[in-house]
């Protein structure tokens, strides 16, 4: 990746649906050559996809719970996270060190799916030694975002 490659993926980052031209127009290149480089970078799977953030709110999934999932052998992490995969409420899903535990972030309605999603889905499964969840009162910052080094030469 170049300088002109992480322009592109700065731009792309703040805002997924900006059209070719106006990147083109920002960087100083024509939009045919902004395009075979995004394409590219797909290609390679430095951008792994575009994906669309709904307000959670007015899909009654504003409750964000965090849910520790402590393992019996942490041998078994792939397939346990495999199956919890599986749950379209649990956004995501992180092996986290200390107590052999994996972390789980879920968007929910209440706390009788919250209870529902552990009961059902989690502790049912095998490897599963016990649960500890938390619930976000609030929440000030939720972003897929992160830093991408800033171009050394501008154009």
């Amino acid at each position: 990746m170049d300088d002109t490659d992480l322009r592109i993926l700065k731009i792309l980052q703040e805002k997924a649906r900006i059209p070719n031209v106006e990147i083109s127009r920002t960087i100083g290149m024509a939009p045919s050559a902004v395009l075979e480089r995004i394409k590219k970078l797909e290609s390679k799977g430095i951008i792994s996809g575009y994906e669309i953030r709904l307000n959670p709110e007015c899909f009654n999934h504003s409750m964000v719970a965090f849910i520790q999932v402590r393992l019996i052998l942490p041998a078994h992490i792939e397939q346990i996270a495999k199956q919890l995969s599986c749950h379209e409420e649990i956004q995501e899903i992180h092996y986290i060190s200390g107590e052999d535990s994996i972390l789980l972030k879920a968007r929910i309605s209440n706390g009788a799916e919250l209870q529902a999603i552990i009961n059902e889905k989690i502790a049912t499964i095998k490897g599963v030694q016990s649960t500890n969840s938390f619930i976000a009162l609030s929440t000030y910052k939720e972003s897929a975002r992160f830093p991408i080094p800033n171009p050394e030469r501008q154009v």
